[in-house]
């Protein structure tokens, strides 16, 4: 997965502006990859990744063993229904090609939000939409439903995180490839 998703990654961190001294929350961190690419955007912040997976957090701690022992990445096995953090912790959370797998969405959004600094952002990543005409799309389409998978249009995202209290909500796709990005900000006040 960690290379597999590497170049939709990086097209997605490149629609939002992630600064130097971020804080950042890598939701669904599997293998670790893209939290080394947030530690070196982030170079004065620091990056936590969370996994649902004993197995993923071990591989991601494997791959980010030097950011790790510099103090500049912290891996946990943890739920983004429950995350083990404080209110207004945040900059940035980021996830890539684990949204449609949370089990409560809209109130996972919400627990995201929760560990947002006011103005913070939220960027969700995936290769794959409803809606979408490539190929890969339409076969995940057909078994969506039967591996529980919540394959949303692009609407359907909008209205996810508008309805989960994000504002300045934003979906880029690129329909070529099936690629989209959604970046919603923690309300100001």
């Amino acid at each position: 997965m960690n290379s597999r998703h590497s170049k939709v990654t990086d097209w997605g961190l490149s629609q939002a502006s992630i600064r130097k001294q971020d804080i950042i929350l890598d939701v669904g961190c599997g293998g670790g990859r893209t939290l080394s690419k947030l530690a070196a955007i982030a170079t004065q912040g620091k990056v936590y990744g969370i996994d649902h997976s004993k197995e993923s957090v071990a591989i991601a701690m494997r791959t980010n063993k030097q950011w790790i022992a510099n103090a500049r990445v912290d891996v946990q096995q943890a739920s983004v229904s429950r995350l083990p953090f404080s209110d207004s912790t945040f900059d940035v959370a980021t996830a890539v090609e684990t949204h449609f797998w949370w089990s409560a969405l809209p109130t996972d959004l919400r627990e995201v939000l929760r560990v947002l600094k006011p103005g913070g952002r939220l960027i969700v990543i995936a290769e794959v939409y409803k809606g979408s005409e490539t190929l890969t799309a339409k076969a995940v389409e057909i078994y969506a439903e039967k591996t529980g998978m919540a394959l949303l249009s692009v609407e359907e995202h909008r209205e996810l995180f508008t309805g989960a209290g994000y504002s300045d909500v934003q979906v880029i796709t690129v329909p070529g490839k099936g690629w989209i990005c959604c970046i919603g900000m923690s309300p100001l006040a």
